[in-house]
Parts: structure tokens; sequence; C-alpha cells
């Protein structure tokens, strides 16, 4: 990249009060020299500021950032799973089992919902995921945040992690904070990539091939493009659930074993492309574009059916065996009282063993499909004035499949295999960004100032009409639509939307060379609720070169998105020992209003931040408190009863599955949260060769507000204990000639878990360390060879009091996952 083109990236990045710089140790190349060259580039700020030189020791607000080789530099595939090892206030884990939120993994910063994270790339809005989180753990149910995972790691410069609020900046969900994921702009030279990983059992095989080129675009531009392409297998941390192994027991050879798979998911042809391009069209004016186009296809698991007592398929509501009269004309007295076996034997009479004599555990996925466009202007007018104008696109959609399950509804004439429907989202952005350099008294003073439109839009459209569809056997207790994620029938999809503009100024003022303080305001009108005004002050201090303070005080909001406002979903759930559906309705839904529910408002939030930054005897140190309330948080209710009559109401609205429904959900405005922590980072430098840094986050939740209504002390405990509120790693890092090596060990703290979100299996688990190693080789100039393990000594979890019952053998929400080490070979080709 030119000169001119680092200048512009710089000198006209959306403006902001924060000064982004670094919070931890950069990752060095194999010489020397290049790691000082790359620890100078990282402490240079490139978004949040519209001054040249930010670093940590100016920073008003705590940042983690993370250079691109710490993301490469890693066994897994995943960049959510690659930021989760290197930033302790990110959590996600593996999500088996678990409706939608398998696809795209909802993932937690500071302790808040996935959608309490705004993030960006190349400093721009990036559009949320189609995919609405169900079941979320509940901390996460509900969420609707986007999809990280079409990022390959080969394409980022560099990620920065903004912990604090920022709405009055960057608008709604930067509650939490911001995350910044900044592409390669080089325009010249790449690299290529093999990778091969496998854990220490021999399964979840990952597979990757992945390059970077960077080109000219003619004499004073460039075009960088990335791609990857990865697959993984499956892994299974099962044990034979106890009412599958009685079955065998008793003789039926057909049940498999395990009868239900607890792991990650099998994720095939999972593509990503990303580019990034700029183009100088004069001395003061560039003219830049990137986009994205990603694809995957995710495929997991359910709960297994059993074909004794699963209701509406094999039993009726008291537990007798539910046998279907195909012949209805001449009464229904034929097959009364007749069990599985006798069913087998009669012509008119059936039984769903017949189709799956073992019972049934549905496969359920998703094909996903991602893409994503900016065009943008930048430069300086005459007077000073820098200008950013933009338009961008974004585009999510998931086409939902199942597969090895029934329509009850429809008896032998079922199919086995669904496709229950298809979300989308799509957004739209036009954002003009003006700056400007003054002086006030004779200090700087940095004025910005801007405007916003957005369009966001959700769609839900109809699934196959065997997936939705009544059958001729509902009059006989059978369930309808595709069992385990009934299809979306033709009153259940519809598109909605909505759009809101904004205005934004802020200022930032060199008060004295030791004193800086900075103020943000930002209103923004939505057309579904109204609008909202918010506000940021801060502060820094410098109070020699060794010690410095700094502080935030904002508001902020976040908006319902247009799926949780709207979205009906059917799931099966554990309920108190049983497998039971459970619906998700619209808040104004009239039996949803019965119970308390409401249009969506937003949820608003108030932050504060004191900091304090220590450079001492080559030790680099930032230790942050932080404090995050959020009122009317927006969440699904707790269950709610349903009677037979409002049970029949949710049928003739056209909710495939609502006629085997025990209890139904709905998004609210619900409670009050108060989360505050303190983040610590420190680097020192051991030798010329050797590097230490060393992070840790400590986060605690309390419910301060609810309605018992509609949360109850299940919701409460996994909001307040469900992540571990420590996490802590300390990284080694040693360079030779023409080789590197690395070590990190990983703290992950307690945590409780509520097993199969059903509040009578609790599991406290234990806190954990782990250990990642990874060495790499020049053999030349160009090819480098790299060996590594994540989870070195194939630590697990403490195992779950409550494997027999639907057979995990770990507790499924882990922070450290449940799969053990993870080994990886790479070869690294540069040019």
């Amino acid at each position: 990249m030119s000169d001119s083109n680092k200048r512009w990236v710089n000198a006209t990045a959306v403006p902001s009060l924060l000064a982004i710089a670094i919070a931890g140790a950069a990752s060095p190349a194999f010489s020397q020299d290049e790691t000082s060259q790359d620890k100078t580039i990282e402490e240079v700020v490139t978004i949040g500021t519209r001054v040249e030189g930010r670093t940590a020791t100016d920073s008003a607000a705590p940042v983690d950032i993370v250079s691109g080789d710490e993301f490469v530099n890693q066994g897994d595939g995943d960049v959510s799973n690659l930021l989760r090892n290197v930033v302790p206030s990110y959590n996600v884990n593996t999500q088996p089992i678990s409706d939608a939120a398998t696809i795209v993994r909802p993932a937690n910063l500071r302790g808040l919902a996935p959608d309490h994270t705004l993030v960006l790339v190349n400093g721009k809005r990036r559009h949320r995921a189609a995919v609405i989180s169900f079941l979320g753990g509940g901390i996460s149910d509900g969420s609707q945040g986007p999809d990280i995972s079409v990022i390959p790691a080969i394409a980022l410069k560099k990620v920065e992690v903004l912990r604090d609020g920022a709405a009055a900046q960057y608008g709604s969900d930067a509650i939490a904070g911001v995350m910044n994921f900044q592409l390669k702009d080089a325009d010249e030279g790449g690299s290529a990539e093999v990778k091969y990983a496998s854990t220490a059992a021999g399964d979840g095989d990952q597979s990757q091939v992945a390059a970077n080129i960077g080109l000219p675009l003619t004499d004073s531009g460039f075009a960088n493009i990335s791609l990857e392409f990865r697959q993984q297998d499956p892994t299974s941390r099962s044990v034979q659930r106890d009412d599958a192994a009685g079955l065998i027991a008793a003789g039926n050879t057909a049940v498999a074993d395990p009868a239900q798979i607890w792991g990650q998911p099998e994720v095939n042809d999972d593509t990503k492309l990303f580019i990034n391009s700029a183009l100088e069209l004069s001395s003061v004016a560039e003219l830049y574009a990137f986009g994205n186009y990603a694809s995957r296809t995710v495929d997991g698991g359910f709960y297994f059916r059993n074909p004794e007592t699963r209701a509406a398929v094999y039993a009726d509501g008291d537990g007798n065996p539910l046998i279907a009269d195909l012949d209805p004309s001449n009464g229904l007295d034929n097959c009364a009282g007749f069990t599985h076996a006798d069913a087998l034997d009669s012509a008119e009479c059936f039984s769903f063993q017949e189709i799956f004599p073992g019972g049934f555990t549905p496969r359920f996925g998703g094909d996903v499909e991602d893409y994503s466009a900016v065009f943008g202007v930048r430069g300086e007018m005459p007077g000073g004035i820098g200008y950013d104008v933009s338009a961008s696109t974004g585009h999510n959609q998931v086409d939902f499949f199942i597969y090895n399950t029934v329509n009850a509804t429809l008896g032998p004439d079922t199919p086995t295999k669904f496709n229950p429907g298809t979300y989308i989202q799509n957004e739209t952005n036009f954002n003009i960004d003006l700056t400007k350099t003054s002086e006030l008294a004779g200090k700087p003073l940095y004025l910005a100032g801007g405007f916003e439109w957005r369009q966001e839009e959700f769609e839900a459209q109809m699934g196959d009409r065997a997936s939705w569809e009544v059958g001729p056997l509902v009059e006989q207790g059978f369930s309808i639509g595709s069992n385990g994620f009934p299809g979306f029938g033709p009153q259940v999809a519809g598109t909605f939307d909505r759009d809101n503009i904004a205005l934004y100024t802020d200022l930032e003022l060199e008060v004295t060379e030791k004193l800086r303080l900075g103020a943000a305001l930002r209103w923004e009108d939505f057309s579904d609720f109204g609008s909202t005004s918010n506000f940021k002050l801060s502060g820094h201090y410098t109070v020699n070169d060794m010690l410095a303070f700094r502080s935030t005080v904002s508001t902020g909001f976040r908006a319902p998105t247009p799926g949780q406002s709207n979205i009906t979903n059917v799931s099966t759930v554990f309920t108190d020992g049983e497998l039971i559906n459970r619906g998700t309705i619209p808040p104004t839904n009239p039996i949803a209003e019965l119970k308390g529910g409401e249009q969506l408002q937003p949820e608003e939030s108030e932050s504060f931040t004191l900091g304090t930054i220590v450079n001492a005897g080559g030790w680099e140190v930032t230790l942050d408190y932080f404090q995050i309330a959020v009122s009317d948080r927006i969440t699904q209710s707790a269950d709610q009863s349903l009677s037979d009559a409002e049970r029949a109401q949710l049928v003739a609205d056209g909710i495939s599955g609502a006629d085997s429904l025990v209890s139904f959900r709905f998004y609210t405005n619900d409670f009050d949260t108060e989360t505050q922590g303190v983040d610590l980072v420190a680097t020192y430098p051991l030798a010329d060769s050797t590097d230490l840094s060393f992070a840790m986050n400590w986060t605690d939740t309390e419910v301060t507000e609810y309605n018992p209504a509609t949360m109850d002390d299940l919701r409460i405990r996994q909001l307040e204990d469900s992540l571990p509120h420590t996490r802590a790693n300390a990284t080694l890092k040693h360079y030779g000639d023409n080789w590197r090596s690395l070590l990190r060990v990983n703290y992950y703290g307690s945590y409780w878990e509520a097993h199969l979100d059903d509040g009578t299996l609790p599991i406290d688990g234990g806190a954990e360390w782990t250990l990642d190693v990874e060495g790499a080789y020049n053999i030349s100039e160009s090819l480098s060879l790299i060996a590594g393990a994540q989870n070195l000594l194939d630590n697990y979890p403490d195992e779950n009091p409550w494997a027999g019952i639907a057979g995990a053998e770990y507790p499924v929400t882990s922070p450290m996952g449940f799969n053990g080490a993870l080994y990886y070979l790479r070869a690294n080709y540069t040019f």
C-alpha cells in the first residue's frame, strides 16, 4: 500500500472519541527487525480518531489489538474460536444441539449478549446474521448478532476490540463494545497456507487451504484478495443414554449406540472470499471498495426420540402406544388398545416403529450464504474538511434442512427429509462522515459530525409443504410438521423491515499537554419505535512518562431487530426431565399479549470506565475497571403455559407444531442488569528475542430488576453464572534466526450450567487450565513448516453427573470446549 493510501486510511477513518491503540503484544515475524517494524505498525491508530500516532498511552478507553498473525498462528479455523483464545473478555462455545445457534454460534463480550457488541469491517458496520439463537444457554437466548466466522483469518491485518460502550459514536448494538476487523491492504506479495488438524481422540479433522495476494491497481491503488476453503468433521463426546441402553437390554437391536451425539457439528464446503481495494483519484481524494462472499453447510444433531415414549409420535398424552387407524371411515375402534407389535401385523393400523423401530434422532443444519459490498470515497475538501461518503449492503441467508425425522400427521406417507424454510437478513447503509482540525484558545480541537441512514429487513420464507402440512392423522393426536423443527407455513412466512436515520457530532480537545477531553452526542430515529439520544464523555490525563489515567462515561442503546419483533419458531427442549415442544411467537400476537407481550422498545445502557496505564522497567500495563447497567433488556420470556383453547388458536394462526406445544415464549423488554469487571493487560520483553504477555478479565453480572411473570430463577442464574467470572492467559514467545516458538497458558474460571437448559439438572463446573504450544521453522526465505497443539495435555472439563439422561459426557457449555486436544500441522509459503 502506498504512503498516501496509508495517510488516507488514518486521516479520514470514521471518527470517534476513542484512541484505539495496542493493549497486548504484537505477533512478530521471524527476524527481529521485522518484529520491531510490526510492533510499530500495531501501535499506530487506524480507526476511532482523527489524530495520527495515538498509542496505548494516549487511549481514552481499553482496547485489545490482535495482529493477523495471532489468528493465523493457531490450530482452529473458525475466527470466533481464534478470537476467544487471545481475548479473555470474549467467550464462545461449541453449541451442540442448539437449533439454529449451532449454525451461527453466539459469542459474548464482557458477559453481555452477542447483539450487544457492534462488529465493523474496515470501520464500517457489518450486517447481522439471519439466525436467531432461540437456544442460547440463557445469556444468548433470542440474540441476533453478526456471523464473524465468514471472515478468513488470512485476510486480517489486525482486529481491534474496544472494551467500552460506544453507541454515541457508532449507534445501536455498541453496548458491550466494538470489534473492528481490519483487512490487509498490501499492493504486492502474498502468502499461501495448507493446514491439517485433528483431535487427540482421532475425530474432528479439519483441513484448510488459504491464500492471500496483494496486487497493484494502476500506479496508485491496490487490490488485496483473500480466499479460504475449509472442511470440518464432527466430534462425539457421548455416552449411551440410560433409556436407549434399557431399550437395547430389552431386545431392541435397532437402537443406535450412542443414540444421541454430542459434539461439534460437521462443516462442509466452507468457502470464504474477501476483497479489499482502494484507488487514489487525486492528491486529495481516494476511492475504496471491499466486500465478501461466503458459503458453508453445517450439519448437527438433535435429541433422541424414544420409540416407546415420544409423545405425539409413538405415545399418546398418557404414555400409551399411539397407533394410527389408516381407515377412520369405519370408526377408530379397530386399532384401540393395539401395541406397536400388533400394528406391525395389521394393514389398517400403523405405528411409526414400522419406519424407525429403534426410535430416531433428527439431524438438523443449514446452508449458509453471506455476502456484502462497501463502496466509498474519502478525501479532503478546501478548508481542511475531511470527508468519507460510503454506501454498503449486506446479505445473510440460512436455508434450513432436517432429516431422519417425520411429519407424524402424514403417517406412512411422511418423508424423512424436509426443508423447513429460510431466514434472510438484508441490510443497507449510507454514511457521510466529516472531520475538521481547528483550535480553541490556541489548543488543538478535533471536530467531527456525520449522518447515517440504515435499513434492516428480515424475511422468513416458507418451507416445503410436508414440513408444515396438517396431515390426516392430526385428529388422532399425531404432531404436525417436521418433528424437531417444524416448517414455516404461509401464515408464518413474511418480510419485516424498518429504517432509521442518525446524526452525530463529537469533539476532542487537547486542554494541556497532559489533559485531553472528549465528548460525543448521537441522535437516532427508528421507524418502528421512535427516537433515542445518547452521549459520551471521555478524559485522559498523563501524570508523567510512567503513569497515566483514563475514564469514560456514556449512555447507549440497542434497538430490537425486525426478526426479534416478528419471528415465530418451534423448538424441542428439555424441561423437568422431559422432551417437549416450546414455541416462540411475536410479542404482539394476541396470545402473547394476554401474558404481557407488547411492542418491543430499545434497551438502554449507562457505562463507566476508569483505568490506569503504567510504563515502568520495561513493563507496559493497563488496568481498567468497567461498569455497564442495562435496562429493559430484550430477551425471550420465561416459559408460558398454554390452555387447549390457546393452543388451538395458534394452530389456526398457521404455526406448525403448535398442536403439541407445552409452552411458549415471546420477546420482551423484561429485566435490568448491572455488569462490572476488571481487565488487566501486561507485556514485558524478557530479552531481545523473547516476549511475555499476560491478559486477564474478571466480569460479574447481576440481575437487578425483573418481572416475575416473565422471568424465572433459572434464567437469572444462567445470566449471572453461566460464563466464567475469570478468564486469563499468559503467552511466551521466542524468536530465532530461522525459527520461532510460542507457549500459552489459558485459565478458565468456574461456571454453572443448567444441563439441557433444565434447572433440575445443575452442574457446578470447576476451573480449568490448558496449554497451547506452537513451533515454526523456516526451510527457506519463503517456506515455513509449523506444528502445534491447542490444549496440548488433552484436558477435559469435569464429567457431567447427568450424562445418562441425554448422553452428554461433559458439560456442553464448558468455556474451554469439550473436544480435548487439537494437534495441527501447517505449511506456509510467502511471496
